[in-house]
């Protein structure tokens, strides 16, 4: 009786477990092997204090340096560590960093995860209205060249930002036969195939008119079309990022369109500052940005060598956007951005 009940266990301990005790196998040697949990400690920690910092970046304070305006500018750029962690906690067996990493990657998809899918309406039909914005660049080597790629789009609308007094005659030459009407208000300009009325600059509180406004009269009804480049940004060593006058300008901008009469509004130009840049509040609390609302993926338009950030913009109130996209690179600094909307 002895040796036949040894012969049993020995065969039963030779069979391959199940696949319940199989993972309770797996826990049990996790549970035992406590050098999974207390290496990597330092890369945890770190990456819980990455994702507190995306969590929490609004409360980074503006007043020294305009350290959160900074931040929130390359926010989306805050993804590209998280997989540098996942490598570094494998690298380690780190068990203790591969769990604290969720919070950074749940926060960053939660944050700009829906950028990365295709939000544009391809139905037939979709949008009646085709608008661009570019900064051309004043030391624009080839302004004929950048105003015919861009009349090449065949957007209805296009705006233009940083016209040297120089280069102005040259761009309404090259733009004439696709645009019938335009205006030009000091270094900004706008051209459309329909009608324009009520054009006026716009007060941004720089002492030059950098922004501009003006009636579009489209086959649906009258839309308002602002046009704007507001001031550049700086990040400095001794002063941090310096977005003062920006700021100043974004309020005065926002200031002007919250009084607008028409219904149906759009806004084109070089903001200097992302939709997540708290400074920005004044217009993008009030408005909508195409690209968030119907592009595929980020669309950075800044440098156009290597775009990093999507300060150029096209936003709108009372209208909806349909599609929203980046054109191809001209001899600007800057990347045209364009999108197509529904007037309704």
């Amino acid at each position: 009786m002895t040796q036949e009940y040894t012969e049993r266990s020995v065969t039963a301990d030779s069979e391959e477990p199940p696949g319940g005790s199989r993972v309770r196998s797996l826990l049990d040697r996790l549970r035992r092997s406590r050098g999974i949990w207390r290496r990597g400690i330092v890369l945890a920690l770190f990456a819980v204090l990455f994702g507190l910092l995306m969590l929490l970046h609004a409360s980074i304070p503006n007043t020294i340096g305009n350290l959160g305006s900074l931040v929130e500018t390359f926010l989306p750029w805050f993804g590209v560590v998280i997989p540098l962690i996942l490598i570094l906690g494998l690298v380690r067996r780190s068990a203790t960093a591969l769990i604290a990493l969720l919070l950074p990657a749940v926060v960053w998809v939660n944050s700009f995860g829906g950028l990365l899918t295709d939000k544009t309406d391809d139905s037939k039909g979709a949008g009646d209205l085709t608008v661009a914005t570019h900064n051309v660049n004043a030391d624009n080597p080839d302004p004929t060249r950048t105003a015919r790629e861009i009349a090449a789009s065949g957007v209805d609308v296009v705006a233009l930002q940083e016209l040297p007094n120089g280069a102005v005659p040259t761009y309404e030459k090259a733009l004439a036969g696709t645009y019938r009407y335009h205006s030009v208000q000091g270094t900004v300009g706008l051209w459309s195939k329909y009608p324009l009325s009520g054009t006026e600059p716009v007060d941004i509180r720089l002492g030059w008119v950098r922004a501009m406004r003006s009636t579009v009269t489209t086959p649906k009804g009258p839309v308002a079309v602002y046009v704007a480049h507001l001031p550049s940004v700086r990040v400095k060593l001794h002063a941090g990022f310096t977005a003062n006058q920006r700021d100043k300008s974004a309020d005065a901008l926002g200031e002007a369109i919250g009084h607008e009469r028409l219904r149906r509004v759009v806004l084109l130009g070089d903001l200097n500052g992302t939709m997540n840049d708290r400074s920005l509040t004044a217009i993008t609390a009030q408005m909508r940005s195409t690209q968030g609302a119907a592009g595929h993926g980020h669309g950075f338009s800044w440098p156009a060598s290597f775009p990093m950030a999507r300060i150029d913009q096209i936003m709108v109130k009372g209208i909806e956007p349909k599609s929203s996209w980046t054109l191809p690179e001209t001899d600007s600094d800057h990347l045209p951005i364009a999108a197509r909307v529904e007037l309704g």
